[in-house]
């Protein structure tokens, strides 16, 4: 037989939860949308510049949160350049260009930062 006794309440978890429910974390969200953009202008490949000009970012509320989303609108002929200079393509006389992973690196650093001071923003709720 499993016996189970319980004093008090969830009185305490239900206010922080509720208080974490109700935090309006989009300002943060968008000054580190912000650096995003910086970091992905720096770090994006430049011939004309018009791709590495060409980010921009959307907050976007979800069902499980807020989603940070990083978008580059450059296209040539109906193609996103970020994602041939990222991944490579291959050329119009068969040959292949191989793609540079620029936005990965900037961003891992970004990802920390926005996990550490989300982290302390719910904690200090």
């Amino acid at each position: 037989m499993i016996k189970f006794t319980h004093r008090g309440d969830f009185s305490k978890a239900e206010r922080f939860l509720k208080k974490a429910k109700d935090k309006d974390f989009r300002p943060i969200l968008e000054k580190y949308a912000r650096e995003g953009i910086t970091a992905l202008q720096l770090s994006t490949p430049k011939d004309t510049g018009v791709t590495s000009e060409s980010w921009y970012y959307e907050v976007a509320k979800t069902n499980s949160g807020f989603s940070i989303y990083w978008k580059n609108k450059h296209l040539v002929s109906g193609l996103p350049i970020v994602i041939l200079l990222q991944y490579g393509h291959g050329t119009r006389s068969g040959g292949f260009v191989a793609g540079r992973d620029f936005i990965n690196p900037p961003m891992r650093p970004l990802f920390d930062k926005i996990a550490e001071n989300l982290w302390k923003e719910v904690s200090s709720l």
